[in-house]
C-alpha cells in the first residue's frame, strides 16, 4: 500500500497559517507585508527547505555510509521565480557545504549525484518542471 502524507494549515488570522504534520512540530506561515505581516515562512521558502532538507538528509546519510567524517553540513537553496502569476520556480540552485577532515571530493559529488537521481524524491519531483542545479563546497 503507498505511503500517505497528511498536514493540515490554519488560518489564524490575516493572512498567517499554523501548519502541522505528523510529529505536530507547528510551522509559521505568513505573506509579506501589507498582506501579511511576515511573521512565518513564505509557502515558496518552504518548497525550498524542503527540497534542501531532502537533499541534505539524502546526502549525508551517504556520507556517513561512505565513511565521511563529516563535522558540519549544511544546504543552501536559491530559487528565481518566474515575474508574472503563477510566480513558480524556474531555476533552483543547491549548494552542499560540507565540513571535517580529509573530506573526499569524489564522495560528496557520488552522493549529491545519488540524492538527486535516486533517493530524495523531493528534487526528483521539481526536477520534472524546474532546472535544478548543483554545487559543494568542502572546508
Amino acid at each position: 500500500m503507498p505511503e500517505q502524507l497528511t498536514c493540515e494549515t490554519k488560518w489564524t488570522g490575516k493572512y498567517h497559517f499554523e501548519g502541522t504534520a505528523e510529529f505536530d512540530h507547528s510551522v509559521p506561515i505568513d505573506y509579506l507585508p501589507p498582506l501579511g505581516d511576515g511573521f512565518g515562512h513564505k509557502p515558496m521558502e518552504l518548497v525550498l527547505m524542503g527540497l534542501a532538507s531532502c537533499s541534505g538528509q539524502t546526502t549525508i546519510s551517504l556520507l556517513q555510509k561512505m565513511r565521511q567524517d563529516v563535522r558540519a553540513f549544511s544546504v543552501r537553496a536559491a530559487g528565481r521565480k518566474r515575474e508574472e502569476h503563477p510566480k513558480v520556480f524556474t531555476a533552483i540552485h543547491l549548494e552542499f557545504r560540507v565540513e571535517g577532515p580529509a573530506i573526499d571530493p569524489a564522495a560528496v559529488e557520488k552522493a549529491i549525484r545519488l540524492s538527486e537521481e535516486k533517493y530524495c524524491p523531493v528534487w526528483a519531483m521539481l526536477k520534472s518542471s524546474v532546472a535544478v542545479t548543483s554545487s559543494f563546497v568542502i572546508k
